[in-house]
Formats: C-alpha cells, structure tokens, sequence
C-alpha cells in the first residue's frame, strides 16, 4: 500500500521493542505473478515488508513489473478482508521497499526505497556513484528514501564481490562499531548487516551486539538465515528486522513457503 512521505522510515523505526520480519524477493528469480503470489502468502505467514531487488543487473522494467504485480496482490487481499467481518485489511498493508542492486534496478510503484551507502566498499560506484545517478529519478518518482547505511559481512557471496566489499570478518567488532558511529554522524537512520544471499554463515552474532551499541540505528540483518534458530540467534543479538530471501526461492510450494516463514516469524516473537 502506498503511504505517506516519511511514513515507511517511521514504520520501520519505530520497533515497539518487537523484532519484525522482511521477505526479499529477487525479480530475476520468477515472474511478477509468481513474486506477488510469495509475497502474500509471506505477509499471511507473518512478514511485516517486502524487499524487491538483489544484486544482480536485473532490467527497470523487470523491476517495476514486480513491484507492481505485488502491489496489486496485497491491495486485492487488503480489499477482501475489508468485506469480511472477520478480516484484517490493515495486515496487508505493508510496505514494498526497493532493495537494489544500483539505479538501474528502481519503480515508482514501490513505497520506499533502501537508499544505500555500501559503506565498506573500495568502489567509489557504491560509495555514491548510484546513489547520484538514481536520485533525480527517486525525487521524480516521489519514493521515499530511507538512508541506509549496508555493509557487507563475510561471506558475502554475490554482492560481496560485485560490490568490491572488503569484507567484515566475525572478529571486526571495533570496525563495525566505527561503521555504526559513522552511520549514526551521517544521518543515516538504518544499518544493514549482510552475509550475503544464500551464505552458508550468517552475520556474526558478535558484529551485531558490536552495531547494536551505537544509539539511533535501527538494526537490518539478513543473509544465510534459513531457520528459526538462526533468526533467533539474530534476534538475540540485537536484530531489530530479520530478512530472509533465499529461503523463499528454495522452498518448494507457497504451503512450504508460507509453514518455513510462520515458523521464522514464530520464533521472532519470543
């Protein structure tokens, strides 16, 4: 659902003391419809937002396409609860934030945008080199921007190496403690931590109770979660939102998709 300018930042933000949970669906990994067909039954299963992108060089049109298809998808499930008596519409009013790969990979038909510094990269591109081509096209489109700092932790997988990131080892807690102050004296009002798409590890518990320390950042973290223990691990450690994308490609039906995200959302909540 569309909302207000700023709204998205505040929804985000203000965590209530509960840890929430975001399902990222890539559009290079299935049709529109597909993709609003597993973002519903994400937000039926407990997901509070959706994250469209990734890290590959997937077209705008693509992009849009989706964003769009998942947009019409809650609207519609929006409107069936409110002709039922027992039926919550505002559950399905959620927002469809862009998570993307650069300026290539942006929608007007989404509500915001994760307006991301990859803080440890070395490529000037990721640093600001996007960030100037998107924003006139961000200002156009009326998107809200949400300042985001994203650092890349190992293994990083794809976007570790497409985003030439020196990679954040389990032991750089005093760094990321640095990247979080930074963050926090820029302005930026989110910090991502990523293992990367489909790790095998996800981030170090350790780096997150280091980022968690520094006040006025709400905590992202997201990569090689496939589990509930593995998002309470997170959780335990000072995550204020659990994303999860792999997890979603690889189940085998929307049954399997929507039993594996209840499950992840079940134990956010303990």
């Amino acid at each position: 659902m569309r909302r207000d300018e700023g709204s998205v930042l505040s929804y985000i933000t203000d965590t209530k003391g509960r840890v929430r949970h975001i399902t990222l669906i890539d559009p290079d990994k299935q049709s529109p419809q597909t993709a609003s067909d597993r973002a519903c039954v994400a937000v039926e299963a407990g997901t509070s937002m959706i994250f469209v992108g990734g890290s590959t060089d997937t077209p705008d049109e693509i992009v849009h396409a989706t964003c769009v298809a998942i947009q019409e998808g809650l609207e519609l499930r929006a409107f069936a609860a409110s002709q039922s008596p027992d039926g919550d519409e505002l559950r399905w009013q959620i927002p469809v934030v862009l998570f993307p790969g650069g300026s290539h990979a942006l929608s007007p038909a989404a509500d915001a945008i994760t307006f991301m510094m990859l803080m440890n990269s070395t490529d000037r591109r990721f640093l600001v080199g996007e960030q100037l081509r998107g924003a006139p096209y961000l200002d156009k489109f009326g998107v809200d921007a949400l300042p985001t700092g994203y650092l890349v932790c190992h293994p990083g997988g794809k976007v570790g190496e497409v985003g030439s990131a020196d990679l954040l080892m389990p032991n750089d807690v005093e760094l990321v403690k640095a990247y979080s102050l930074t963050a926090v004296m820029f302005g930026f009002k989110l910090l991502y931590l990523e293992a990367g798409s489909g790790a095998d590890n996800q981030v170090s518990p350790d780096l997150i109770k280091s980022a968690r320390t520094t006040d006025g950042l709400t905590i992202i973290v997201g990569g090689g979660i496939r589990t509930a223990a593995q998002a309470k691990l997170a959780v335990e450690s000072g995550a204020d939102w659990v994303v999860t994308g792999t997890l979603t490609e690889d189940a085998t039906n929307l049954n399997d998709l929507k039993n594996k995200i209840a499950e992840i959302c079940s134990a956010l909540s303990e």
